[in-house]
């Protein structure tokens, strides 16, 4: 017999699904025939010890143990050595937020997937922020997947809206999000037992796959799947799924019940539960050395309030994300085969028992075997890893590179290059970079304002090319991503100000400040007079919206307000130009330092919501974009509580649009 190694290494088309549970750990290999998946080998193999945790593993060395055990019976099963494995993480801590977006056009237009695009990751975007604001310190959470929820076109609900015409487009989205340190202990055990990860779904979605098929999904339908640590709930309607979530009860519930009643150890009170589940008499000892002889119907007994318990968060789950019982319910997993749990939950949920069964019923859809009894709800999270990546019902994440390194993929469908990078734990507001704060002070009675430097923009390349967040992503694209650096906070000590204005000197509340002092925003300054000053120069653009990184969104006009994730800053009162302001009898106060440098190029003169707007050179000879000009409108972009309207010379337009001398531009209210 050939060791492991000897083997010839597994082919593309071998597919490995790896279910590791908190119980156990399943393997199956199988290999795609005409539509289906054929099961070629079974393993599993449970934890010699409790090293996992409600769906998460805790002790990673021993569950690599494991892994490896299964891997190295199935090589020798089909005489091939497994080098990767489609996997799917627990739904443990799995967090799911609902965001809305809401799109409207300068008058009614054919409406585009890019707009779509746009309208559809807003949503999600509003999701995300609520997550990370709910989760300020905590773990980094990925994005593992999204469905949009309702669509409506001019105020009336569309089921699509691409290629239809309108004005108003709104969306909402429920965006589902897992802590990180789920799936970098998966992928760290992945490693330890030298396996590639072939593909990553969630458990829910995998467990759904091989339960419920497409064409039922019409139907409002429940899926449960019962393991050990944790109950994974994924709910399906109108032809998607629309909604996951999980319970930390599950079968371990009722073993560590039988534990308490029996003075049993682990180990026996499963086996007593698995007796249970298959009504048969058992015969155990307990940790006094007693011999015990219980029937199914004593067992039950000492286990009906644990079963009553898990239920009921189940159901209670199941009603939070459904609003209300759903028209049928599968029960998957080794807990759903407990003797009553079904008839529990329907009791619970209110619903007719016909109505709630174990899965398995629609297995054959997808797999098929010749050898294996594949109709045990135990199986269905293995199985549908299976066909989810045999299948291709999720993106092959090892094709796919992020920074050097395969991405983590959680579903199937397209992709954009965004939708990829919040899945591998990057926010939508590090395409957009935060400038510097300003720093604002009264002068003589007057408001200067001193920016701060602008945000290093964010790179974002596909197979070397610069790419915009909407690109679509491919089977074997190579990203790479650079998030956007904040800029740095504008200081300027008396002395440098005093310099810069030709004073001899500053006050503040009458008192003479040192030229060390630094200047906090809000002062109230006095300049002490030393001769006529230099003619000053209006100060750069504002810092908080730097010009436009490679790959960042561009909203279009009448969207509520900046580039989702980008930050706002107050401007100045209405009709204010938003640069330092000349007190009676003396100049403005540059804002640049050093403001006797040279421009590098013309200076443009604009109309700016009716007002004459002269605009300095930049230092690097660079053009203005409309962004420049939204600390000058007016608007506080922080806190926009309806529509802005953006136009050039009459004309929509977005953040990014390129301003030219004598443009008429206008950034207001829509209903000003």
């Amino acid at each position: 017999m050939p060791t492991a190694v000897e083997y010839p290494v597994q082919e593309t088309e071998l597919v490995y699904a790896l279910d590791i549970g908190t119980r156990s750990v399943i393997g199956v290999l199988g290999r795609r025939e005409g539509d289906r998946m054929r099961i070629l080998a079974v393993e599993k193999q449970q934890h010699a010890k409790r090293t996992m945790m409600d769906g998460q593993i805790e002790d990673i060395g021993q569950v690599v143990q494991v892994v490896s055990a299964v891997t190295r019976r199935l090589e020798r099963t089909v005489q091939r050595r497994l080098v990767r494995a489609s996997v799917a993480a627990a739904g443990r801590a799995l967090q799911t937020e609902r965001g809305r977006a809401r799109l409207e056009l300068p008058e009614p237009e054919r409406i585009g997937p890019d707009q779509v695009s746009q309208l559809e990751l807003s949503a999600v975007a509003e999701a995300e922020r609520a997550i990370r604001e709910d989760e300020a310190g905590g773990p980094r959470m990925f994005l593992v997947g999204y469905t949009v929820t309702q669509l409506q076109l001019d105020h009336y609900p569309m089921t699509s809206l691409e290629g239809h015409t309108g004005q108003v487009l709104e969306a909402a989205a429920v965006a589902t999000f897992l802590p990180s340190e789920v799936v970098d202990s998966l992928y760290a055990v992945m490693r330890g037992a030298g396996l590639e990860v072939a593909s990553l779904t969630l458990e829910p979605i995998a467990a759904l796959n091989a339960a419920i098929p497409a064409d039922l999904r019409l139907l409002n339908l429940a899926l449960v799947d019962i393991g050990a640590g944790t109950s994974d709930i994924a709910i399906c309607r109108d032809g998607s799924v629309v909604g996951y979530t999980m319970a930390t009860v599950a079968g371990d519930e009722i073993t560590e019940a039988l534990m308490r009643a029996y003075l049993l150890d682990y180990p026996t009170a499963e086996r007593v539960k698995t007796a249970l589940a298959a009504g048969e008499e058992v015969v155990c000892t307990d940790i006094l050395g007693f011999e015990h002889r219980m029937t199914p119907g004593e067992v039950q007994e000492q286990a009906g309030p644990a079963v009553e318990a898990l239920v009921g968060e189940i159901a209670r789950r199941v009603l939070q994300v459904n609003g209300g019982p759903p028209s049928a319910l599968f029960a998957a997993g080794g807990g759903s085969k407990l003797s009553g749990l079904c008839a529990g939950l329907a009791r619970a949920l209110k619903m007719d028992e016909k109505r709630v069964a174990l899965a398995g019923r629609y297995f054959q859809n997808s797999v098929f075997s010749e050898e294996f009894h594949l109709e045990d709800p135990e199986l269905t999270t293995p199985l549908g890893i299976l066909v989810s990546s045999g299948l291709g019902l999720i993106s092959d994440s090892f094709r796919v590179r992020l920074n050097g390194t395969p991405a983590k993929l959680f579903r199937s469908g397209e992709l954009t290059a965004l939708e990829l990078l919040m899945m591998n734990g990057y926010a939508y507001g590090d395409l957009l970079g935060r400038g510097g704060k300003s720093l604002v002070l009264q002068i003589d009675g007057r408001r200067a304002v001193f920016y701060g430097d602008p945000a290093a923009p964010a790179v974002l390349e596909v197979n070397g090319q610069a790419a915009q967040p909407s690109r679509m992503i491919q089977a074997g694209d190579d990203i790479r991503f650079q998030p956007a650096r904040p800029g740095a906070d504008r200081t300027l000590t008396a002395g440098d100000l005093a310099r810069e204005l030709g004073a001899a000197g500053l006050r503040c509340q009458g008192a003479l400040l040192e030229p060390g002092a630094l200047l906090t925003s809000g002062m109230e300054l006095e300049t002490v007079p030393a001769g006529q000053p230099p003619k000053p120069r209006e100060g750069p653009p504002p810092a908080e919206y730097p010009a436009a990184p490679v790959g960042s969104p561009t909203p279009s006009a009448g969207s509520s307000g900046p580039p989702p994730g980008s930050a706002g800053s107050s401007g100045p009162p209405p009709g204010s130009a938003g640069s330092p302001e000349a007190p009676p009898g003396r100049p403005a106060a540059s804002a640049a330092p050093g403001g006797g440098a040279a421009p590098a190029g013309a200076a443009c003169i604009l109309t700016l919501n009716g007002r004459t707007l002269r605009l300095p050179p930049k230092a690097d000879g660079a053009p203005y974009y409309l962004m420049d000009l939204l600390e000058r409108s007016g608007i506080d972009f922080k806190h926009v509580e309806r529509p802005v309207v953006l136009t050039v010379n009459g004309a929509a337009c977005t953040f990014q649009q390129r301003l030219n001398d004598h443009d008429n531009v206008e950034i207001r209210y829509e209903d000003d």
